[in-house]
């Protein structure tokens, strides 16, 4: 396979088995090989909206199907196509954007004023109209766009803190979208700290720590998620001691989050725990009963079956930690009524969800009991599940199991990846955004993951 278009016939294939017709459609049917050689793969699209929603979306399925067929070292362009007239062949723009390396995510943005362009490796779901604020979080929302509207002149370092599943992830990503229309010449880096520290290993691995240096160092905002993992990793605490330094002492935005303040980040380095001190250290707390209810609301106003205030009491008065397991009961309880082409009543609303109204002893969900579960459900070994393949039954079975992973643990997307085989965290985005729609949409595959959920949290799976 040595010319670009046998091989993207062959992504083609294996892209269009694992995406809606609709989606290949307005997507994927348009796109052109333009080059290949050892180290580069190009693609032409018929405009930037195409562009931008395959780097936002589906870069990740991209990339896994050059990998199964052999190509998973090159690097991947994709650039706006025009045609003149006389030419058969597209003539590429000057202008263009190469696709970020996997495992980071560097916006260089162009001029945009649409609210919802799609960027590279973000949630497009997660903007500051989407976030629903309280008053266990408003403080730290306030911060966020202060930072965003103003980036490096407001809180530098801004560092917020919270559990898991209260909506540290979701600022971090609105500020990359504010920041990326608002300062369309900024270069953006939103990051996990698993992410940070797999490319500082490759980087020494591979002798280009000047490279590294250069790719965190010459940016504009830099976002880090997740740094309570730096725990015990002393040569990645040094590394990114001199990075905060350098993008601080060059009037930098630096924004941080952790599942804790830094006081309590155990074997954290003295030197970066100050540091993390010299700009405004907030926190996000659990949502009181109003916010969890405003949050159901907007979110239910976002679908196409009404939900009653009955139903969303019910869902508010149960959950009371997580945002996640509030948009995850809202998920269920929405396309149980999608599938049943029925308003929803509090009857079938505490039906659907009797795995969290039941007064049973709470269970210790692991990853390895969601992999059990979903192997057995499926009749495929976790070796499968977590493997290369992409054959469809087996990649509907992995892509339930990511929407599980989400739902039922407190781990983020790049940490799901990691249980995945090391996938790019974008490709868990995907399966989690896909399995709820499909939810609501194929009666069998709701039953399925309706099933696990009730047998999961109950210890039955």
């Amino acid at each position: 396979m040595n010319d670009p278009k046998s091989l993207w016939k062959a992504c083609s294939d294996l892209l269009r088995a694992q995406v809606s017709e609709a989606v290949w459609l307005t997507t994927f049917q348009d796109v052109t090989p333009t080059a290949l050689n050892a180290n580069d793969f190009s693609l032409a699209v018929p405009n930037s909206l195409i562009k931008d929603r395959i780097e936002g979306r589906y870069l990740a399925l991209v990339r896994d199907a050059l990998e199964e067929c052999g190509f998973g070292g090159v690097s991947l362009s994709i650039d706006v196509a025009r045609h003149q007239a006389g030419h058969n062949d597209p003539i590429l723009e000057q202008d263009t954007l190469r696709t970020p390396q996997p495992n980071h995510v560097v916006a260089h943005m162009s001029e945009m004023s649409d609210r919802n362009v799609q960027f590279p490796g973000l949630n497009s779901r997660y903007t500051f109209e989407a976030f629903v604020t309280g008053t266990s979080n408003r403080f730290a929302h306030a911060a966020a766009l202060a930072v965003a509207e103003t980036p490096a002149r407001s809180y530098n370092p801004l560092f917020i803190y919270g559990s898991a599943g209260l909506g540290k992830t979701h600022l971090l990503h609105a500020i990359a979208h504010y920041v990326g229309i608002q300062y369309p010449n900024y270069k953006i880096r939103y990051v996990s700290t698993e992410t940070f520290l797999n490319e500082f290993v490759d980087a020494i691995r591979t002798s280009t720590t000047a490279a590294f240096k250069r790719r965190y160092r010459e940016i504009d905002v830099l976002m880090i998620d997740d740094i309570q993992f730096m725990e015990n990793k002393e040569g990645l605490q040094e590394e990114f001691f001199h990075t905060f330094n350098h993008l601080h002492g060059a009037n930098r935005q630096i924004v941080i989050s952790s599942d804790r303040q830094p006081d309590a980040i155990a074997t954290l380095e003295d030197r970066l725990r100050s540091r993390f001190k010299w700009g405004l250290i907030t926190d996000i707390q659990p949502p009181d009963i109003e916010t969890r209810l405003a949050i159901l609301r907007k979110k239910s106003e976002q679908g196409s079956i009404p939900i009653p205030d009955a139903v969303l009491n019910l869902i508010a008065t149960h959950i009371t930690d997580n945002i996640r397991e509030l948009e995850g009961a809202l998920i269920r309880v929405s396309a149980f009524a999608s599938l049943n082409k029925a308003s929803l009543t509090v009857e079938l609303a505490e039906q659907v969800l009797s795995d969290i109204l039941q007064p049973n002893q709470p269970v210790t969900i692991t990853p390895s009991i969601i992999m059990d579960a979903v192997a057995r459900r499926f009749g495929f070994t976790i070796e499968e599940l977590t493997g290369k393949s992409r054959r469809r039954p087996l990649v509907t079975a992995r892509q339930v199991a990511m929407y599980l992973f989400r739902n039922l643990t407190d781990l983020s997307y790049p940490a799901i990846a990691r249980e995945f085989g090391g996938r790019d965290h974008t490709t868990v985005i995907h399966a989690f955004e896909k399995v709820k729609v499909m939810m609501g949409e194929r009666r069998q595959l709701f039953d399925q993951v309706n099933d696990l959920i009730q047998k999961i949290k109950t210890g039955q799976a």
